[in-house]
């Protein structure tokens, strides 16, 4: 049946930024389609929330709190999943982010943070990680969320946007190096419907990104999810190095943000 190349039983599963929003939606994901899950985030009360969703799937749930941005908490979070499971079959680098911001009010700080948080961690914990999935399963994959704004060009987002263009090139990179072994693609989100967006989200800014969407709507983290099921499973066994747009075919962002000289 075409249907059981969508399944991961038996299979472990670690999920950055699991806490919540397109991370959490993945994680329970995993877990309906057979995956126990290692969930790692900042915040313990998400975690916890995540984890008893993978639980009620009637899957096994480990919540890791971690900060991405700490080698010492991504070592750990290896470590802790090889103890509780004894292996790694897939990857899911999620955890990133930059708010819009201005290029000449964008500090060379914010503009290295912006590429550290997006893409040096995921370089590492994939360092960290492919290696045991190879030792225990023979091999692996990996999905990293990458974004539309690393393909397309907007004024206001250039540390976010670089940065997840090199995430994206970075995938491709990784995938000619792991091949045949590990797959690595990414997902090149859009405008997707989460507590972070939600925070900027009136009914005014939601109606002209709708208008600029092809597909006519703000996308669900459900959306998301069901990509990274793909990816993840034996469906998606000789697909690698693809970044696959998951964002209402957006050829141009759905936000509109001032240019430098706007009011010149």
């Amino acid at each position: 049946m075409i249907l059981d190349r969508f399944r991961l039983d038996g299979q472990v599963a670690i999920v950055t930024g699991g806490g919540r929003g397109i991370g959490r939606a993945i994680a329970t994901a995993y877990a309906e389609a057979g995956a126990d899950v290692v969930i790692a985030a900042r915040s313990e009360d998400q975690l916890a929330e995540t984890a008893d969703q993978v639980r009620a799937l009637g899957r096994r749930a480990l919540p890791v709190r971690c900060d991405v941005l700490e080698r010492p908490d991504l070592e750990h979070l290896v470590e802790a999943t090889m103890d509780e499971f004894g292996a790694i079959d897939i990857l899911v680098n999620n955890a990133g982010g930059s708010p819009p911001k201005p290029a000449l009010r964008t500090s060379e700080r914010e503009f290295e943070m912006a590429f550290r948080f997006n893409v040096s961690t995921a370089f590492l914990l994939t360092r960290l990680t492919v290696p045991r999935m190879v030792e225990t399963r023979g091999g692996g994959n990996v999905v990293n969320i990458s974004s539309v704004a690393g393909r397309e060009h907007a004024p206001g987002i250039v540390a976010y946007g670089t940065a997840k263009a090199a995430l994206s090139f970075m995938t491709q990179e990784l995938a000619q190096d792991f091949a045949p072994k590990v797959r690595v693609n990414a997902i090149a989100v859009g405008s997707i419907r989460t507590e972070a967006l939600g925070s900027v989200l009136t009914p005014e800014i939601e109606a002209d990104m709708v208008a600029l969407t092809p597909m006519g709507r703000i996308g669900e983290v459900e959306d998301i999810a069901a990509c990274a099921l793909y990816l993840a499973s034996p469906a998606a066994s000789y697909v690698t190095g693809e970044i696959y747009g998951v964002n209402g075919g957006l050829v141009g962002l759905n936000m509109r943000l001032p240019r430098a000289f706007a009011d010149d």
